[in-house]
């Protein structure tokens, strides 16, 4: 295998790997735990392979609002056909950061892409924590930040596109609460990083309204800078895995008139600290 990092921040490509091949699996994790986001190119694989790979990882997150692929209700399709307008995901995010123990990562395999666009981009928290002044660090280590699923998924989304269209459903499921440390430590490299996101964090623990507004906005802009950030540019057959406790993403919707369907499998977490 050949490995080229993306940015000086997070993200690397990596070559002639096969998924497939548990001798490999090692190697992969190795580059996963140290760059965060990883994209495996031309894996010519099966949802079966697909999720055999992920299992490597640790159990299953079966998603609760993504329709499920055909025969596969542990994958998630990721969908947006050529005559929609909406994509799902295209705030900067973490996946799952609403539940009481988040996931690990998701893993992404690019079925169907348009000609040009549907990239993704991610954020390194690692980075843009380890950027912030010593006093702003020391301030945000003791604070505390509540994640909601309640306002993505639920019933105030019923109107959209995408749960009009089926992409997103079970919205009476979207109860989810969960209380998270502003600055985690992440479970594998001990780095600390940031851990709040602009979809799914709602506001921070004995702030004021305005204030926690203020401090979350602030860190919101900070986080956007180019520095801290990787862009996968998408193939067919292409693998991605981003690790959740380190990183945000969005999907870029700059693909209008083309089909990209894509299959998303999650991987359980640890609780963080």
């Amino acid at each position: 295998m050949e490995i080229r990092p993306l940015t000086g921040a997070l993200g690397a490509e990596i070559l002639g790997a096969d998924v497939r091949d548990p001798n490999q699996f090692d190697a992969i994790q190795t580059a996963f735990a140290e760059h965060a986001v990883i994209v495996l190119r031309g894996q010519d694989i099966s949802p079966d392979d697909h999720l055999t790979f992920a299992r490597r990882f640790g159990p299953i997150n079966v998603n609760r609002f993504f329709k499920p692929v055909d025969g596969h209700p542990e994958i998630a399709t990721v969908l947006k056909e050529k005559d929609q307008k909406e994509a799902v995901g295209e705030g900067w995010h973490t996946d799952h950061s609403y539940d009481q123990i988040p996931a690990l990562g998701s893993i992404l395999h690019a079925i169907e892409m348009p000609p040009f666009g549907g990239d993704t981009l991610f954020v390194s928290m690692g980075a843009a924590y380890e950027a912030l002044s010593g006093k702003m660090r020391g301030f945000l280590d003791g604070l505390t930040a509540i994640h909601s699923s309640r306002h993505v998924f639920g019933a105030t989304i019923s109107d959209s596109e995408a749960a009009k269209s089926g992409r997103l459903f079970n919205a009476e499921a979207a109860t989810q609460d969960a209380r998270h440390p502003v600055v985690i430590t992440h479970p594998l490299s001990g780095r600390r990083g940031l851990y709040v996101n602009p979809v799914f964090t709602t506001h921070i623990e004995g702030l004021s309204p305005d204030e926690s507004d203020a401090l979350l906005q602030m860190l919101y802009a900070h986080c956007m800078q180019p520095e801290f950030q990787c862009r996968v540019r998408w193939q067919a057959g292409d693998l991605t895995m981003w690790d959740n406790r380190a990183t945000w993403h969005k999907a870029i919707n700059d693909y209008h008139g083309y089909r990209r369907l894509m299959h998303r499998v999650t991987v359980e977490g640890v609780a963080l600290s």
